[in-house]
């Protein structure tokens, strides 16, 4: 599957802002956006102009692929059943995005970024219910358990993750325990239990077109 290999903070300098991409490293003065504040390319400085309304609503469906670390194609299909849900269509979308696993890990503290949480995930560090997960993608269900398996623990790696997951409180939908390494699905997240600084809306709305 295709997957965005180039540098992730020229993502962020192409959305404008800070889309916290690489963890730790988005919170010091070392941030692009922080060194340069403008769209990459030759003529990034030189960008001026009003933007359309449909240029507004692309650049938000964008900023929220890349937040999330979704594909184009993957992105439309969360669209799609989003849709066919009751409720609100844009909130919907979020609360899907955020039912993704690598996102849960990353929400937990179990991981710096999503995009570490998406690579820990691959490489089968976690398990659900005691059962093995190492899909991405997975759509975490309420009363899921979510746990770092015993041998990963053993790992520096993993012993430098949970000394800094004890500093991070998990949204009020998740419940975590640091001691043992494991997260539970308590409900499906509410749209303001969702930090994601995104307009849902505008995303409809392009996708109404």
């Amino acid at each position: 599957m295709g997957r965005y290999t180039d540098a992730v903070c020229r993502q962020c300098r192409r959305e404008g802002e800070k889309l916290f991409l690489k963890g730790d490293r988005c919170y010091s003065q070392k941030c692009a956006i922080e060194k340069k504040p403008f769209v990459p390319g030759a003529h990034g400085r030189d960008r001026r102009g009003k933007v359309s309304e449909y240029g507004l609503q692309l650049r938000e469906k964008q900023k929220t692929r890349r937040i999330y670390g979704v594909l184009e194609k993957q992105f439309r299909n969360y669209f799609t059943e989003a849709d066919r849900k009751t409720g609100i269509t844009g909130e919907n979308l979020l609360i899907l995005l955020e039912r993704r696993l690598d996102n849960v890990v990353y929400r937990l503290g179990f991981a710096a970024s999503r995009k570490e949480a998406r690579q820990l995930v691959n490489h089968g560090h976690f398990t659900i219910n005691g059962k093995k997960a190492s899909i991405p993608s997975m759509l975490v269900k309420v009363g899921d358990v979510i746990q770092v398996k015993a041998k990963s623990m053993e790992s520096p790696k993993f012993q430098e993750i949970k000394d800094q997951a004890a500093y991070k409180t998990p949204p009020e939908w998740l419940s975590v325990h640091v001691d043992s390494m494991t997260g539970s699905v308590l409900a499906y997240p509410r749209r303001d239990q969702i930090d994601t600084l995104v307009n849902e809306q505008l995303i409809v709305e392009l996708y109404s077109r």
